[in-house]
């Protein structure tokens, strides 16, 4: 009975106590006034900005829990241009100093403020900066705390803008939703929330670990990591500002799509082909307007490569050497894709050239394995320079086609379209697969060299055909020309002329040496230095390429050897028609002179009086008169 009523007294004395801690804390909030409250709360406003606060709207304190002051309509700053902006700002006060009749702010909360960070045009100082004083001076060891008494700032969709007139950079970050903290107990500042920027959202979270040292310019570490759906980048190293700026750590990026990524960042837009998955693990130095990158790991499109970076913000320049293992290039030429779909005209789909005029690049890629399409090249090393609308690909050297490459392309944008030069050299290289891959011409088969130097102007590659102008040669050894048996059709012709000529497209023609020179002009190759020579045939060929219709207008000389080099039997002949499947026509007359039976008949049709004879028996047999047609007056 007596342990019961103890229990009672005690419970009654704590209800007692907590209802006089309650009733003083009640009583204080009533005791706080308006206009003492607002004061209260500008004074470290100012103390800790340095910036005077204007309160253009009401303010009312609330009663406890908690309790409140709220100021309506604030402004910090140039009442003109004001740093900040705010709807409402409310101050949470601290407890126990509101008991002892004083007033101190725990935590700010902005609601919907316009914070705006304004960068002076010649020293690069902000707007802000009397608010990294008087962070200084709290921060600092042995500081007098009262120069801030609160540590945490909450904002509640804001705005964020940023203008640095030096730069020509204004951005804007909306439905700021941000939490900022810098602990008295501890030396680190944090930042975590979201916001959004060229519509995208993306989460922050920002830690800097000696809040002070980075505030004065000293050493500090320094993490950050921002997640878009564009774009994940993550930063941990340190960062100092004294004497400049310089950043050092380890940086990670990846994105699903470069392309994506780059045009959300505002990197301009790249040629059309490839540039998806990515990612990026480096060891980076950074400064104001540089971020160097001694060591990277790169993958892009599933091409790995390793090397050094290089990025000069103030010319929007990447430089760089990369070196890879395998690489797969075709992704990125499908603005340059020769042919249509059928396979058998030139591409006339415009190229994507605006890609030409973004990012400036400067690149040294070296690869023991290339592919493009369906070639496949041993170690190549490229040189890859792009500046003002020029694209200049430079192959050092590359084991191409079971041989030797190197050249160099240029791609230059002009008004209706690009001018393109080109002067490559393939040495000691297998010619039907060089052939095939680059211009679908697979009937020359042998190792042998091709050169040649053209340039064209147009917007598309079949524009490109129909003004391309320049030189092409080619030699071969020890090879054939496949689809005809050259040697099998003039001996059979030799026997027996008249025979019948039926489809000589089959079969293949030997040759020791191959040699093909043509000079180009307006789309249209003269070939004026073309023979084939072998022990059983000899042939010349001369007449006109087109290069847009892709079709051949050739004639020339077969020569069936009678013994060692002496001429045999010699057979005019014409090659016309698609270079893919040409059809070859020897000369009918010729044959008929072989013929010892019509022969006399083409003689007679050469004389007057036999043709007049011949017109008078047919009129005869015919009942009708022929009109006069010429007949042949010579071979």
């Amino acid at each position: 009975m007596p342990k019961a009523i103890g229990f009672k007294r005690l419970g009654a004395a704590i209800g007692i106590a907590v209802a006089l801690f309650f009733g003083v804390i009640a009583l204080s909030s009533h005791l706080v006034s308006q206009d003492a409250a607002r004061e209260a709360v500008k004074a470290q406003i100012r103390a800790a900005t340095g910036l005077d606060p204007e309160v253009r709207g009401p303010v009312s304190v609330s009663i406890f829990p908690p309790d409140t002051v709220t100021l309506s309509d604030v402004v910090l700053g140039d009442g003109t241009r004001p740093a900040l902006a705010v709807q409402v700002l409310t101050a949470r006060l601290r407890l126990l100093p509101l008991i002892m009749g004083r007033i101190e702010i725990a935590d700010v909360v902005l609601m919907r403020p316009r914070i705006v960070v304004r960068f002076a045009r010649d020293s690069g100082v902000t707007n802000w900066s009397p608010l990294a004083d008087g962070l200084i001076r709290a921060l600092k060891p042995n500081p007098d705390r009262s120069a801030l008494s609160f540590s945490e700032i909450h904002i509640t969709d804001g705005t964020v803008v940023i203008d640095d007139v030096a730069r020509n950079v204004r951005e804007a970050l909306h439905h700021v939703d941000m939490s900022l903290a810098w602990p008295a107990i501890s030396k680190s500042f944090a930042a975590t929330g979201q916001f959004a920027w060229h519509n995208e959202i993306v989460d922050a979270a920002v830690t800097v670990g000696d809040f002070y040292a980075a505030l004065t310019g000293d050493v500090s570490g320094l993490k950050f990591r921002l997640t878009a759906a564009p774009l994940k980048v993550a930063f941990d190293g340190t960062v100092s500002t004294r004497p400049t700026l310089k950043i050092d750590g380890t940086l990670g990026a990846d994105a699903a799509r470069l392309r994506d990524a780059l045009r959300w960042t505002g990197g301009g837009t790249l040629p059309a082909g490839g540039f998806n998955r990515f990612a990026l693990k480096a060891r980076v130095a950074a400064t104001a307007d540089t971020l160097g990158m001694p060591s990277v790991n790169l993958d892009l499109d599933g091409n790995t490569a390793e090397g050094v970076l290089s990025y000069a913000a103030d010319r929007a320049s990447l430089q760089g050497t990369l070196a890879a293992g395998a690489i797969d290039l075709t992704p990125y030429g499908t603005a340059f894709h020769l042919l249509a779909s059928d396979a058998r005209t030139w591409n006339s789909t415009p190229m994507a050239l605006r890609g030409l005029n973004g990012t400036d690049l400067d690149l040294r890629l070296s690869a023991a394995q290339v592919a493009i399409g369906s070639a496949r090249l041993g170690r190549t090393a490229v040189a890859v320079n792009m500046h003002a609308g020029r694209l200049a690909v430079t192959v050092g050297e590359s084991q191409a086609y079971d041989g030797i490459a190197a050249g160099a392309l240029t791609v230059t944008k002009i008004d209706g379209g690009a001018e393109v030069k080109s002067q490559m050299r393939f040495s000691d290289v297998n010619l039907q697969s060089c052939l095939g891959q680059l211009f679908s011409m697979r009937h020359v088969d042998g190792r042998g060299n091709l050169a040649f130097a053209v340039e064209a102007k147009g917007d598309s590659i079949a524009a490109l055909a129909r003004t391309l102008a320049g030189t092409a040669t080619l030699t071969a050894t020890d090879g054939a020309i496949a689809g005809i048996n050259v040697e099998q059709l003039l001996r059979r012709l030799e026997r027996r002329p008249l025979s019948g000529t039926g489809d000589f497209r089959t079969g293949r023609t030997p040759f020791d040496k191959l040699t093909v020179g043509l000079k180009i002009a307006d789309g249209v190759a003269t070939a004026d230095d073309v023979h084939l020579d072998s022990p059983a045939v000899r042939l010349a060929l001369g007449g006109t390429v087109s290069i847009p219709a892709r079709d051949l207008d050739l004639h020339g000389t077969a020569t069936l050897l009678a013994s060692g080099s002496d001429p045999g039997f010699e057979l005019p002949f014409v090659t016309q028609g698609p270079w893919e499947d040409p059809l070859i026509l020897p000369d009918p007359q010729a044959l008929i002179r072989r013929s010892g039976a019509a022969a006399p008949l083409l003689d007679a049709v050469r004389d007057r009086k036999a043709r007049d004879a011949v017109r008078s028996a047919i009129e005869k047999l015919t009942g009708s008169s022929l009109a006069p047609h010429p007949l042949p007056e010579g071979p």
